[in-house]
């Protein structure tokens, strides 16, 4: 499941912040922040893709770098919040 969660964060990430640039290397741990990929602005753009794509609702303890500056740390705080869907 976290791979899948991953894919669809860093498919948002390269459409919205790299426009589309697929050839930039874009490790799974690598900080987002720090890299200039996003800014406080892209990260309440990342909040609301999230909490749309995922049905995750952030409170303002959870935007931290902590929970947001990677691909690595994003896929874990999501699948750690999402709400397992059962048959």
């Amino acid at each position: 499941m976290t791979q899948a969660i991953k894919e669809k964060v860093k498919t948002f990430i390269i459409e919205n912040f790299l426009f589309g640039d697929t050839s930039y290397d874009l490790d799974d741990t690598a900080s987002l922040i720090e890299n200039d990929i996003i800014d406080s602005t892209g990260v309440l753009e990342l909040v609301a893709f999230i909490e749309d794509q995922f049905g995750i609702v952030m409170g303002d303890a959870d935007i931290v770098p902590a929970n947001l500056d990677s691909l690595a740390r994003i896929s874990a705080f999501i699948a750690a919040k999402a709400v397992p869907v059962t048959a």
